[in-house]
């Protein structure tokens, strides 16, 4: 490949075609590219510098390469496209690694103008800087139980519903996902952050269950709203289906499928009826081990998700963040044994912060120790507010069709989406009951905090 790649005298054009087909497909192809051209633009004139990176992207890092530098700009961000992000983060998200989170980078050693170093110019060679995982990530709390599934579930599945350019026409990301947004994660295809699988993989049969308790009938049920209005029945699906469709179908839904299409809405406005005729194969839900649930994106449109798994994996604060998961995509959305955890911490700071509370009232005011290190009184009455609804959101998700929510969009909350599904997941709620009934009770509680 060495010898095909082109040189800094080569023409932008030739270049830039060049290092776009090393791109990674977490970004869009339109959004690569003018990253890249303006990138080739500024290094026209430091020659050497544009054939460091020419090397150092066309064979991967495999050869040393000296630093790529741009001038920084007064808040050290770059637009690109309309978009505003750190240099050094562009970049590596465009050639290296696509779900890359901000805080992950580290220059190496003998790079002389990485990011940090905080000179006029910044290197924004990918093959400068290493990715470790961030503080804001707990990989204890990330145990993956199953291996991505193969590739070829995409071909099987997709070659006769949607031909293969819906599967193959994206430039898939071997890690899975990007930030597109501010707020938005992309997921454009079926892997999960490889780092994830090689180092926290556990088998199956590895694993003791979380109770003993017999599942609920119902693994799942699913909710559709238009805007903040319930339409038709709640829609139950049994432990005996593992998989479950919900699409935009007139069909009269049977066990394992959901048809929107038929359900009437009197107040039904013209954005939902639009949008609804965009549903089209909708999605496929599974249900895998204790309660790990992935979706297939099977519409030719993309789907928006809120998943307290994915804000994790992303180093984002719970519900901070909106998943926008792209057609033909097979993304895990729930974690049973990272919720679990959750719930149980989340269970515990409020108890410890309620009964610190009672102390101070009291006039005993104990130490950081004793309430888990939260010691300021705002965080204490934060904390003790922790209450059942606070914790049922960790067992539900919520996915809207064809048209996205958050900061990144015109719609600030999924209410104001024209179609969307609520799910909750019934085992993570059974043990959300357990962790609250085998907590040591203290007076006075967290109001509203324990089950009826």
């Amino acid at each position: 490949m060495g010898s095909q790649a082109p040189t800094s005298a080569d023409a932008c054009l030739s270049i830039v075609h060049s290092l776009m087909c090393h791109r990674q497909g977490g970004e869009s192809e339109s959004f690569a590219k003018r990253a890249i051209e303006s990138l080739v633009k500024k290094l026209k004139e430091k020659r050497d510098e544009l054939d460091s990176l020419i090397t150092a992207i066309t064979t991967n890092g495999a050869h040393p390469s000296k630093c790529v530098t741009i001038q920084r700009t007064l808040d050290g961000r770059l637009q690109v496209a309309g978009r505003k992000g750190f240099p050094h983060v562009i970049y590596a998200r465009i050639w290296r690694w696509p779900d890359l989170h901000k805080n992950e980078l580290k220059h190496v050693k003998y790079c002389q103008y990485a990011f940090d170093l905080k000179q006029d110019s910044v290197c924004v060679n990918p093959y400068h800087y290493e990715r470790v995982v961030s503080p804001g990530i707990d990989l204890s709390g990330l145990t993956i139980q199953h291996a991505a599934p193969p590739t070829r579930l995409v071909k099987d599945e997709y070659g006769s519903d949607i031909g293969m350019e819906g599967a193959s026409s994206q430039h898939a990301a071997p890690e899975g996902a990007t930030w597109t947004g501010n707020n938005t994660a992309t997921y454009t295809q079926n892997l999960e952050p490889q780092y994830w699988n090689n180092n926290h993989l556990q088998s199956q049969e590895m694993l003791t269950p979380l109770t003993n308790q017999p599942p609920p009938e119902f693994w799942c049920t699913i909710t559709y709203f238009e805007l903040d209005q319930q339409v038709g029945e709640t829609f139950k699906v049994p432990y005996s289906y593992s998989t479950v469709k919900v699409d935009g179908y007139t069909d009269p839904s049977s066990l394992d499928r959901f048809c929107l299409g038929q359900l009437s809405n009197v107040h039904r406005t013209e954005a939902s009826e639009r949008a609804r005729l965009h549903i089209g194969k909708g999605v496929q839900l599974d249900y895998r081990g204790e309660g790990d649930v992935w979706i297939r994106c099977v519409s030719d449109h993309s789907v928006f998700v809120q998943s307290y798994y994915l804000d994790r994996e992303a180093g984002r604060a719970p519900g901070d963040a909106v998943h926008k998961i792209y057609p033909s995509a097979y993304i895990k959305v729930f974690d049973i044994r990272q919720c679990h955890r959750q719930m149980q911490q989340q269970a515990a700071t409020a108890q410890a912060a309620a009964a610190a509370q009672a102390a101070a009232v009291a006039g005993n005011v104990p130490g950081p120790a004793s309430v888990g290190g939260i010691a300021p009184a705002v965080g204490l009455s934060a904390a003790a507010g922790i209450g059942v609804d606070d914790l049922r959101r960790l067992c539900i998700l919520r996915l809207s069709f064809v048209k996205g929510w958050g900061p990144d969009y015109p719609r600030h909350s999924i209410k104001e989406t024209p179609c969307w599904i609520e799910v909750q997941l019934h085992r993570p709620l059974q043990l959300l009951d357990e962790v609250l009934q085998t907590m040591p009770l203290s007076d006075p509680r967290p109001r509203g905090f324990f089950l009826g």
